[in-house]
């Protein structure tokens, strides 16, 4: 396939950032509103299913649904034909493989969203929270698979690691148009994308602690990240101050749906935020 016929995949790249914008500003936004009634930080499934309860939640549920499908053909697309251009050295290829998880876990949480769509109930928490040290047994079962969740454990810590990374290193923005919204709205960027790597990165260790102690109990999502970082010092405080950058999380995807570059498909003329923001 030539480059030249690789540009509809960008509508799919869009689609897919704006479910994922969704979902984290459904996840952030539903727990902040829990925390400030007293209560405590939601998972993806029960932010999900929140939103099933509500006025016009059906119409978003579709969105997500319609996205997280885009977003996983997407990163599939962009891990086979590497229209990032991330090259094929070993960097490249491991970058191009996180691609392909990370689209198999948004693809779950398109399934967690499909029950409540047309099943009539509850998702019952199959893309997060509960569901996940189930998964994480049945695993265990098999010949090796400590060692599997072990991998796992430290497959996702590097995923979190390296999230962070590009937003402390500002290497987000060698992706981004420069434009008055990416120049204004940059810090907040920055922190979205760091938030975003913390919850990926205390997942990584949550499976780590499960595979390291033999019990899939200790496994879990994004909930289950939460319930670990309210307990430790100041847990509430942090709690609060990741979801807060979990909306800046979601201002990262509908800016990056809006103005992202693919670099296979785009002009050779394209000004990046990195350019623009270069100290002279």
């Amino acid at each position: 396939m030539t480059e030249s016929k690789l540009g509809w995949a960008v509508p799919l790249m869009r689609a897919g950032y704006i479910g994922k914008g969704l979902v984290y500003l459904a996840v952030a936004g539903i727990s902040l509103y829990s925390i400030w009634r007293g209560g405590s930080a939601q998972d993806t499934s029960s932010a999900l299913g929140w939103l099933d309860t509500t006025w016009g939640g059906g119409v978003l549920l579709f969105v997500i649904f319609i996205g997280m499908l885009a977003y996983a053909l997407w990163r599939v697309l962009d891990a086979a034909f590497d229209l990032e251009d991330y090259g094929s050295d070993a960097k490249g290829i491991v970058a191009r493989i996180g691609m392909l998880v990370t689209g198999a876990i948004h693809l779950g949480i398109g399934a967690t969203v499909f029950p409540l769509l047309f099943g009539g109930g509850s998702g019952g928490g199959s893309g997060d929270g509960s569901s996940i040290p189930g998964h994480v047994r049945t695993v265990m079962e098999w010949p090796g698979g400590r060692w599997l969740i072990g991998a796992a454990a430290v497959l996702i810590i590097g995923a979190g690691v390296h999230y962070m990374r590009q937003g402390w290193t500002n290497e987000y923005r060698q992706h981004l148009r420069a434009n008055p919204v990416t120049t204004r709205w940059n810090p907040v960027l920055k922190a979205g994308l760091i938030a975003h790597g913390v919850v990926v990165g205390v997942v990584g260790l949550l499976f780590g602690f499960a595979a390291w102690q033999a019990n899939p109990q200790q496994a879990g999502g994004t909930g289950e990240a939460f319930s670990w970082l309210s307990g430790q010092v100041y847990g509430q405080i942090l709690v609060t101050g990741v979801c807060l950058g979990l909306l800046g999380f979601a201002l990262f995807c509908f800016v990056n749906a809006a103005y992202r570059i693919v670099p296979k498909v785009s002009g050779p003329d394209v000004q990046t935020l990195a350019a623009k923001l270069m100290p002279r």
